[in-house]
């Protein structure tokens, strides 16, 4: 192939998440420790573990909420193959969807859906006081509630939304920037059956669309069939990382969550669920 073809100046996409050794310390305690891991966009990717493990450190690491240890001369963590972001432009890039989101914005007085979706344009949780929100930027928040399958609920108060809601919400505020990836930390928690089964369809669709998602939990049965790799964390390393297949059976899960655990699979037209239970 010559040098001059379209195909050879093209260059390779840049990884979505990039950790080289990377440790953390809080306190006395080492709850990452020398962790290495590559994630490329379009690599669907479950991080799963028991709580406790370094996975809410790891999401922090990445949203740069932390820092790593410093070593002379090198970047022990990069995002799109940048070592330095402004938190804005990160979000605009990477969508991060989490509990603590959720909760800040429940506090905040009559605040309502769209505002709340609105604010993930501006990295803000209320919107900038005098600032003139313009009709294109509220078609951006309408799009993003449309493929959070949310738009309904645009003039709602988002305090007053069930946890389901404000879950799909979230996912909406995440994908306002149309991101090339959604980072999402526990998305089922507090769910029932039937708002977990909406969302986990939610995020299947967006996958299917091409938005690259790396689900961080401790639930099984949030892996849906669309994510093709699975890292197991225990005591802020990685102890397993491969297909979903290899990573998801009794043997392994009952060594990272430190207890006997049974797993099974649910095979569907559309793919393989994997399902798991203590004992």
């Amino acid at each position: 192939m010559s040098a001059s073809s379209p195909l050879a100046q093209t260059a390779p996409l840049p990884p979505l998440i990039e950790l080289d050794r990377a440790s953390v310390v809080r306190g006395q305690v080492k709850v990452l420790d020398s962790l290495s891991l590559r994630i490329d966009q379009g690599d669907h990717t479950a991080i799963l573990g028991p709580n406790g493990c370094g996975k809410s450190t790891l999401i922090k690491l990445i949203t740069r909420e932390l820092y790593p240890l410093a070593r002379a001369g090198e970047a022990p963590v990069r995002v799109l193959g940048q070592a330095r972001w402004q938190v804005d432009r990160l979000r605009s890039q990477l969508g991060i969807v989490t509990g603590d989101f959720g909760a800040t914005l429940a506090g905040l007085d009559g605040l309502s859906v769209e505002d709340a979706v609105l604010g993930g344009l501006f990295a803000s949780f209320a919107l900038p006081p005098f600032r003139e929100i313009e009709d294109h930027q509220r078609e951006r928040a309408a799009e993003a509630l449309e493929r959070a399958h949310a738009l309904p609920l645009r003039r709602r108060c988002y305090a007053e939304l069930s946890a389901g809601e404000q879950r799909r919400v979230l996912i909406a505020r995440a994908l306002v920037n149309r991101p090339q990836a959604l980072l999402l930390d526990e998305p089922s928690t507090a769910l029932d059956l039937v708002a977990r089964g909406h969302l986990l369809a939610s995020l299947r669709g967006l996958a299917r669309e091409g938005v690259t998602l790396v689900l961080v939990t401790h639930h099984v049965e949030e892996i849906v069939p669309e994510i093709g790799r699975v890292v197991l964390m225990q005591g802020g390393r990685i102890v397993g990382d491969g297909a979903p297949a290899d990573m998801l059976t009794g043997e392994r899960l009952s060594q990272v969550f430190g207890g006997p655990v049974r797993v099974w699979q649910d095979h569907q037209e559309d793919g393989v669920r994997y399902l798991a239970a203590a004992g």
